[in-house]
């Protein structure tokens, strides 16, 4: 019988598991991944959650401190600004193994290459199915990101509705070499999509782009094609690629994204991360709401185990703090992610933020928090 089962170890699963640790509760975690391994991500944090990683046990020192701002329009058009809060980079790559750690440090029992089958909460405790047997937990978190057996599960309301301009997006990653100033993040537009360019550890840059499924149909499925074709139509673009070293055999790539709305609570699971919402990436913070979406759950799972709280109570103050923390950025990100698609509109639009630099403030503000 453990206190509390968490299914995906990503940024709030982990966080997640340490926190709850170091509480001295019973956690166990599962991954169906195994340590460490590369995610579709932009690898870029708000330095919002600095103090966080710390009280974790992590500390940023070595890892490039990003504090300026690029965006770029398909037509050439580029603004720069400087980014108060600024950020920091890590891939995903080592920063989830490390935390990882952590957890291990911490008491977590950690199941790698363990893919969870089924969860149901019989008698007031959670069954949870699992390709390495079954498990028994007081408390039950879904932290396995975008889309997952589970979502299809539960019929998540996401899952159902038709494709829209918030879903059936398509993220590529890449890890690269090249020519470009550490303090800095880049973001290039070009045809339905953006493309994203920042420091990460050892000299290196992730390079990660966000599109449609439809222009890579209209690029015969191909990659490689759609970014001759398409990416490299933005004149910064073509540049990177034509002068970078990609560190990869073949980019990492994801599908079905989608930015809808979704539930914090299903079949009484607490869900975290991109499993309760999806900021969009334009707006370079979804790594920091994940960390702090385990804050939030965390405090609540700890007054239901500790019983100041009944389960009914848990569910809806974790679901009503999450609203309140993260629902104005996710808004924020939705309404920004109408204006990047069409040439004409994107270009429009980054002309306006560069003549208005109060819109780029403004916008920066409301997608990312403070200190936690």
């Amino acid at each position: 019988m453990y206190d509390t089962a968490i299914i995906g170890g990503g940024l709030a699963g982990l966080s997640l598991s340490i926190l709850l640790a170091q509480k001295g509760f019973k956690v166990i975690l599962f991954e169906k991944e195994e340590y460490p391994f590369h995610k579709v991500c932009g690898e870029y944090i708000s330095m919002e959650s600095k103090d966080f990683l710390e009280s974790l046990g992590f500390g940023i020192d070595g890892l490039p401190v990003i504090s300026k701002l690029i965006v770029t329009s398909p037509n050439g058009t580029e603004l720069r600004h400087q980014l108060d809060l600024g950020g920091f980079g890590i891939s995903r790559f080592s920063l989830d193994e490390q935390l990882k750690n952590i957890a291990v440090k911490n008491g977590v029992i950690v199941f790698e290459n363990c893919k969870v089958s089924d969860v149901v909460l019989l008698d007031n405790i959670f069954q949870v199915k699992t390709t390495r047997g079954e498990f028994t937990a007081k408390v039950c978190c879904g932290c396995f990101g975008k889309r997952s057996n589970l979502d299809i599960k539960w019929k998540r309301s996401f899952v159902k509705q038709i494709n829209n301009k918030l879903s059936n997006y398509i993220g590529i990653k890449y890890h690269i070499r090249t020519e470009f100033p550490a303090d800095t993040i880049a973001l290039h537009n070009f045809k339905n999509g953006y493309c994203g360019i920042s420091g990460i550890e050892e000299n290196k840059y992730c390079l990660c782009y966000l599109t449609n499924a439809q222009n890579l149909k209209e690029s015969n499925n191909s990659i490689e094609e759609m970014e001759k074709n398409i990416l490299s139509k933005n004149i910064y673009l073509k540049e990177i690629f034509e002068r970078s070293e990609k560190l990869y055999e073949s980019p990492l790539s994801i599908s079905q994204i989608s930015f809808n709305k979704k539930s914090r609570v299903e079949d009484h699971v607490l869900l975290l991360g991109d499993a309760a919402g999806m900021i969009t990436p334009l707006c370079g913070n979804g790594m920091s709401m994940a960390m702090h979406g385990a804050k939030i759950a965390a405090i609540n799972i700890t007054g239901f185990l500790q019983k100041k709280a009944s389960r009914k109570e848990m569910e809806e103050n974790y679901s009503l703090q999450w609203k309140n923390e993260f629902n104005s950025r996710l808004r924020m990100g939705r309404t920004v992610q109408r204006f990047f698609g069409k040439n004409s509109i994107t270009n429009l639009f980054i002309r306006l933020m560069k003549a208005a630099p109060w819109l780029t403030k403004f916008i920066i503000k409301k997608t990312h928090g403070k200190p936690f």
